[in-house]
């Protein structure tokens, strides 16, 4: 059990593959997307993992977390059970100063979307701004995955 303190950005272009050390696939859906709590089943290459998330703080930027790494295959069957629209993307690890950014770079109904999210210590700790990061957008629900699995990129206007 954990506080996530985390902050969420657009990105411009793709010059951030260029220097990313690592890159994983991920699948994953959502058992409950409730606004106060969610319970999401990721796969990563070939990890599973269920995540508990609570609501965020006023700024977006802190929520309390729990995750716990099951068997792949189990997680497999518990997509299964998930709400529609499972979310499809590639996630990349780049390294900026003391900080690793987390890309993602959406598929299917998510295709185009590109956020970077960035995990810190305190919710006023600076960090270096790659040329790549775009728009802030940390604390706007419809860029949090469980609303991309509701309502997806492709049919924003």
């Amino acid at each position: 059990m954990s506080l996530e303190i985390e902050r969420k950005f657009l990105v411009k272009n793709d010059d951030f593959k260029k220097v990313a050390f690592q890159q994983k696939i991920l699948q994953q859906g959502y058992l409950n997307s409730d606004k106060h709590r969610t319970v999401r089943i990721r796969i990563a290459d070939n990890q599973g993992f269920i995540t508990i998330k609570g609501v965020s703080n006023t700024s977006g930027t802190t929520r309390f977390e729990w995750e716990k790494e099951i068997d792949v295959q189990e997680a497999k069957q518990l997509l299964t059970l998930c709400e529609p629209n499972i979310i499809e993307k590639t996630r990349f690890l780049v390294k900026k100063g003391i900080h690793i950014f987390e890309i993602d770079e959406f598929f299917g109904a998510n295709k185009g979307l590109l956020i970077a999210e960035i995990e810190l210590n305190s919710e006023n700790e600076t960090f270096e701004k790659p040329s790549w990061l775009g728009e802030e957008v940390t604390g706007n629900s419809k860029y949090y995955n469980a609303s991309l699995s509701k309502l997806p990129f492709s049919s924003w206007k």
